[in-house]
């Protein structure tokens, strides 16, 4: 532990080091994190930039000066949010930060299969990109899509004939509207009877697994 919080302290120092010796060098790249190996045989200095940089002069630099292996590592602003951390819209830690271990590609068509209106101040993370938690339920959503018909469709319910207005897969009901736009809301289950598709499922959210086990079987 000792030798842990020496390197700690290490670490920032050689951080303030190396940026004064980035800014000599006048070169364009942002320092993000330093990583001293637990023996002091290797340093890591990781760093963003937009573009390829020629650090041979730096390193060169680094390495006469610490006397040890030297790396300069380029990574992607995930990959700097992770190493900085921070705290989400949610409130909690960044996931990065705290359980992700690979970067899974986040793509805008998650927001669509969502039904979430594409608003890239609302869904950008701390780290400029599309919030990789866009991913958790996309699953749940694209299961509902492929069991149930899209938006437009005619059902013909108890009340008369009307067009299925939306589907919320989180609160488990349909909209329907009728000629006279007169909407109505029935459950999803209602729905499943209305259509007539007896292989239709609903599916559950994984993280209400207890939830889901109780619900399969009333449904079944």
């Amino acid at each position: 532990m000792e030798k842990f919080k020496e390197n700690r302290s290490l670490e920032k120092k050689a951080f303030r080091d190396c940026q004064k010796r980035i800014e000599n060098h006048g070169l364009d790249m942002k320092l993000v994190d330093v990583e001293y190996q637990f023996d002091h045989k290797k340093i890591t200095f990781y760093f963003t930039s937009d573009k390829r940089v020629d650090f041979r002069a730096l390193v060169r630099d680094l390495a006469g000066y610490y006397k040890t292996r030297i790396e300069l590592r380029q990574i992607g602003v995930r990959d700097e949010a992770k190493r900085i951390g921070g705290l989400g819209v949610c409130g909690y830690p960044l996931c990065c930060t705290t359980f992700l271990r690979d970067f899974d590609p986040v793509i805008t068509q998650y927001t669509k299969d969502q039904n979430l209106v594409v608003n890239p101040a609302k869904f950008t993370g701390c780290c400029g990109r599309l919030m990789c938690c866009l991913k958790y339920e996309r699953e749940f959503y694209v299961a509902i899509k492929e069991n149930f018909p899209e938006p437009g469709v005619k059902i013909k319910t108890k009340t008369g004939n009307g067009t299925l207005k939306s589907i919320d897969p989180i609160k488990g009901i349909a909209t329907i509207v009728y000629k006279n736009e007169q909407e109505e809301n029935i459950t999803l289950e209602q729905l499943k009877d209305l259509i007539g598709d007896k292989k239709s499922k609903i599916p559950k959210i994984k993280k209400k697994e207890k939830d889901a086990k109780g619900a399969k079987g009333k449904n079944d």
